[in-house]
């Protein structure tokens, strides 16, 4: 008996000790414990890795990339200054996106947010180390810090894009009034108009709020709400346009800008008369390398995570610029009798051009037929429609860059199609907390691109316009016709790029 009783007292001072140690063990059986909230998303390391690195590679586009592909373009005593232009217009862009441009673009603009965003992050205001920004999927974040400079490279390379097409004869001052100008009323409220929207949890929850209504006040309630979320978007957003990765934002936007500063600014001196040949393809080259890489970082990265949506994004990265540029080559081949290397590195960027807006979208060998039909379009344009409207499109920034985003953000409405292998578009309510896709059906969907484009193409090319207009009457657009005899290497900038 003694020793029944020790271990009775034995036992049941180990469990007295266990409740002690651990008070949820005492709580009654047949009462169950409050569930615990939902934790905030937090965001995942290898996700804001890949983001790091892709925003680095859009940089590394612009400088060196897109500088190296223009300079190599322009005649030697030019090469400095079109270097220059792209260097500072990266630099330019950079300040001015902290300052009031990621606020312009990605926050409720009241109402004028059909258009354009507020104020309430300028000068990055309520943002640090701890704030986060959606991606695509639900429940997914990322460091907002990592989403501003991710989008800040995106507006430094837009309008560094525009140069080309009057490169060799505008001023440098008045480039850098109309690059800070055209952030502001042209880039920024692209940005927003297809790219601002409250995010897949914001619709997420929303829906779920619906789905869980009982009584007909609630629903309206929750649809009130659903809408509500909704419509809190830019306008291209919501007429349902699909662009990846800026084929409207970047590519039709600047490539219109540019055609219109062509014009508007005029044809070289010996334009159609004198040799005004490429001075250093091998720079070319390495600037078109540069691109195709910093790429990945563009379309892939524009996926806002490291998942298999990425790696589409990044194959059919990889499939359309190499189906463009052997387009381009052969099809160069074929009407001029020898295939060139500038015609492959043309066709190859015509191809990244393409792709942007649909390498989320697409499946690869949609992507092979897209980047086909972008090589062969482009060479015409940049060829035989260039030479008969005799415009002096320098570096072809319309041909390439406005036309193949045309084609691209078009063929977006295509090949989302998942009866062609995409993916189809992305619907956040239909499961309420899932990413599924939406019925797809070819007229709205097309419907909704080319309007899109048409938009894009309006809003461009008038703005444009008017600020060329705007700076020309300020400080005037073009140097005169001794400083561009002389190169805008010394004219504007006292040095030169090679001292042989």
């Amino acid at each position: 008996m003694k020793l029944r009783n020790v271990l009775a007292l034995g036992l049941g001072g180990a469990a007295l000790a266990l409740l002690l140690v651990e008070p949820s063990l005492a709580q009654t059986p047949t009462v169950e414990a409050a569930p615990a909230a939902a934790a905030a998303p937090v965001p995942n390391k290898g996700d804001t890795a890949w983001m790091l690195i892709s925003s680095a590679l859009v940089l590394m586009m612009s400088v060196p990339g897109l500088a190296l592909f223009y300079g190599g373009l322009v005649r030697t005593k030019n090469m400095l200054s079109l270097l220059t232009q792209v260097f500072a217009i990266v630099c330019l862009a950079c300040i001015i996106w902290v300052f009031f441009g990621y606020s312009l673009a990605f926050t409720n603009g009241g109402g004028l947010n059909d258009f354009v965003g507020g104020f309430s992050k300028a000068f990055l205001r309520g943002v640090d180390a701890n704030s986060v920004a959606a991606t695509f999927s639900n429940g997914v974040v990322i460091p907002e810090y990592v989403y501003i400079c991710f989008q800040m490279t995106f507006a430094m390379i837009t309008p560094a894009l525009i140069v080309g097409a009057f490169a060799e004869r505008m001023k440098f001052s008045a480039l850098l009034l109309f690059c800070t100008l055209w952030l502001i009323f042209i880039y920024f409220p692209m940005a927003h108009m297809v790219w601002y929207w409250g995010g897949p949890d914001a619709v997420g929850n929303a829906a779920k709020a619906l789905a869980a209504a009982t009584d007909e006040a609630s629903k309206k309630a929750a649809q009130d709400a659903l809408d509500a979320v909704n419509a809190d978007a830019g306008l291209l957003f919501k007429w349902g346009a699909l662009d990846f990765a800026g084929g409207t934002v970047v590519h039709i936007n600047a490539g219109i800008a540019g055609i219109v500063g062509c014009l508007m600014i005029g044809k070289r001196i010996g334009y159609g008369r004198d040799l005004l040949a490429p001075h250093s393809l091998t720079m070319t080259m390495i600037g078109a390398a540069l691109l195709w890489v910093g790429w990945f970082g563009f379309n892939a990265g524009s996926n806002l995570e490291a998942n298999g949506s990425a790696a589409l994004a990044m194959i059919n990265t990889f499939v359309a610029t190499a189906a463009a540029g052997l387009s381009w080559l052969f099809v160069e081949w074929a009407a001029k009798g020898k295939p060139s290397l500038l015609g492959m590195l043309s066709g190859a960027v015509a191809g990244l051009v393409a792709i942007t807006p649909a390498c989320g979208f697409a499946g690869p060998m949609g992507s092979i037929v897209l980047g086909l039909v972008a090589g062969a379009v482009c060479f015409v344009m940049c060829s035989t429609v260039k030479n008969a409207l005799g415009y002096d499109d320098s570096l072809d920034v319309f041909g390439v860059h406005c036309v193949g985003g045309i084609l691209g953000a078009l063929a977006t409405g295509i090949l989302v199609n998942p009866a062609l292998g995409g993916v189809g578009a992305p619907d956040y309510a239909a499961k309420p907390g899932e990413l599924v896709a939406a019925a797809y059906e070819f007229g709205p969907a097309f419907l909704s691109q080319a309007k899109a484009v048409g938009f894009t193409i309006l809003w461009s090319g008038i703005g444009s316009a008017i600020l060329y207009k705007i700076v020309d009457v300020v400080v005037g657009l073009r140097v005169t016709q001794d400083e561009e005899r002389e190169g805008l290497d010394l004219a504007d900038h006292g040095e030169r790029a090679y001292n042989y």
